[in-house]
């Protein structure tokens, strides 16, 4: 962070704060934005700034519009329910001093959210956790589930589509700027003999026979905060990547990252396989509170989403690789190539165990 401590007071000046605050120091291991606790006299985090990535979230409008129809639709849901506490069941974004969801400071765009007090986070996955994070993303995309189609923008276009990753891809095979293709032969022809069979929900939509909802894009057990106290789920955050796709993302990111029995980038291939105890249980809490608003449809293709979304990692892992590394930071050359086999490994395990998935969804069907 290369703001002054001065710089940053006079950029939380710019928002309607509620009381002085005196300091804002670095929170959080968040890998895209900056973000900073803010404390009052008494020493007590009272809010969040964050600098946004435009490099990334290049549409900052879209961005924050996103956010806030999305929060705002949340808040009026919880109203409906009768819920209570509702400042730490989710976020609160304030506006600047001439209303504005966001500052632009000449340099950088900033955004400040009130702090969930009495809050934890997790990094670690247990079926426990698990159970809670699916009811927590079942009932996030269920509260969304009426906003209609077209009203979000896609704040990282074509994010989760499968067409357009196998699209570049190819160019990158094509190409080969960084002449690895000998090397990665036979890891290029594992990904081209399931291409088809991995664009099912692309052509489902055109069909007609799948829709785009309101997704998170992110689902990790450490994007949700847990009461301290009680250890159950009080709101989901990171909202950045929320924009319309198909269900499929949402559940299938979960068992890529949480069901994994090793690292993303494990060398030892032996450690990588698909926890089912972590999959049966993160799809039990999900479907308690997404069932209500889920076609049959989408119920039967849930556990492909595991399968999809590992491949598409797999995919963009060796896009990466071929082209010389120029997206996804690396810590060895061989870097991507490690984590695009411990992918491979990860979908292998996947599809041995897509009947018994498959089979675990007849319970909602």
């Amino acid at each position: 962070m290369s703001k002054t401590k001065e710089q940053l007071l006079n950029i939380l000046d710019q928002f309607q704060l509620t009381e002085k605050v005196v300091s804002a120091e670095p929170f959080g291991n968040g890998h895209i934005n900056d973000t900073l606790k803010v404390t009052n006299e008494k020493g007590e985090i009272k809010y969040v700034l964050q600098r946004i990535n435009h490099l990334i979230f290049t549409n900052v409008d879209m961005l924050q519009n996103n956010i806030q129809v999305v929060t705002s639709h949340i808040r009026k849901k919880l109203e409906e329910k009768g819920e209570s506490d509702i400042d730490r069941k989710v976020l609160t974004f304030l506006p600047t001093k001439d209303n504005k969801l966001y500052y632009f400071d000449g340099d950088s765009y900033w955004r400040v959210c009130l702090f969930i007090p009495n809050s934890k986070s997790y990094e670690e996955v247990t079926p426990e956790l698990s159970y809670e994070a699916g009811k927590a993303f079942g009932d996030f995309q269920s509260m969304l589930s009426d906003i209609p189609e077209g009203t979000l923008g896609e704040t990282i276009p074509n994010f989760h589509n499968m067409e357009f990753r196998l699209e570049q891809f190819h160019d990158a095979v094509k190409a080969n700027a960084a002449g690895r293709l000998d090397e990665v032969k036979d890891l290029i022809d594992e990904i081209e003999k399931r291409a088809e069979a991995m664009c099912i929900q692309e052509r489902l939509y055109r069909e007609g026979k799948l829709k785009k909802r309101t997704n998170h894009c992110d689902t990790k057990v450490n994007n949700m905060m847990f009461d301290a106290e009680t250890d159950k789920v009080l709101c989901v955050i990171d909202l950045d990547t929320v924009m319309p796709g198909f269900v499929l993302s949402d559940i299938g990111d979960f068992i890529r990252t949480g069901a994994n029995t090793g690292a993303e980038d494990d060398e030892n291939l032996d450690n990588v396989n698909v926890n089912m105890d972590i999959f049966k249980a993160y799809t039990r809490g999900y479907m308690e509170k997404a069932k209500s608003f889920l076609t049959p449809t989408e119920i039967k293709l849930l556990p492909y989403g595991g399968r999809l979304l590992t491949y598409m990692q797999t995919v963009r892992f060796l896009t990466d690789y071929i082209n010389g590394d120029t997206y996804y930071k690396i810590h060895s050359p061989k870097h991507n190539l490690i984590r695009t086999k411990a992918q491979f490994k990860l979908l292998q395990s996947l599809e041995a165990h897509a009947e018994e998935m498959d089979a675990f969804m007849g319970e909602w069907l």
